[in-house]
Order: structure tokens, then C-alpha cells, then sequence
């Protein structure tokens, strides 16, 4: 996604997997480090959920559902996303689409 989307979630700190030096690491790699440092994992890889069993003590995962990484497709789902982080608790898995 956009190295800029951090910047679309005022009052929230946000950093990249690139930022965390994170790349390379695969679905459950990332979640597992995510686990020690965020509560939230933003992502358009819809598969995990499918692929890793997300667990009360794992971080919340929002699936952005958009057609690409471009931010006019990625920009009108950031408010919904801004309203669902008030309520997600550890482990979570929410769908985010434009529909």
C-alpha cells in the first residue's frame, strides 16, 4: 500500500512494514511481530484470515477490500476504517469495502 497512508489516520501512530523494516516476512511473520508492538494490522491481503488462525491475543486485522493499492481506491474507505478502530478488540478480523 502506499508508503503515504500513514498520514490518513490523524490521532493514530502508524508505521509501514517497509518503516519497520519488516519486508520479507510473510503473513504469519508479520503478525506475530505485529502482535508485540500494534494492536491493528491494516492490509488489502484478504488470504489472512485463511491462512493464519487469528487468535484473542493476536492483533485486530482490517482488510481494506479496494480494486488496487492506488489511493483514489484506497482514500473513501480510510473514514470507515477511522470509525471500525474504536471498537476492534485483539484478534478481530473486519472487512473494509467501498460497497
Amino acid at each position: 500500500m502506499p508508503e503515504d497512508l500513514r498520514f490518513w489516520f490523524p490521532g493514530h501512530e502508524v508505521r509501514t512494514v517497509r518503516y519497520m523494516r519488516w519486508r520479507g516476512n510473510v503473513n504469519g511473520a508479520l503478525l506475530a511481530l505485529a502482535r508485540d508492538e500494534f494492536d491493528v494490522v491494516v492490509t488489502r491481503d484478504g488470504s489472512i484470515p485463511y491462512q493464519q488462525r487469528i487468535t484473542g491475543e493476536d492483533v485486530a486485522v482490517v482488510i481494506l477490500d479496494a480494486k488496487s493499492n492506488e489511493q483514489a481506491d484506497l482514500e473513501p474507505l480510510i473514514p470507515r476504517v477511522l470509525d471500525i478502530l474504536t471498537t476492534l478488540n485483539r484478534g478481530d478480523v473486519v472487512w473494509v469495502s467501498g460497497d
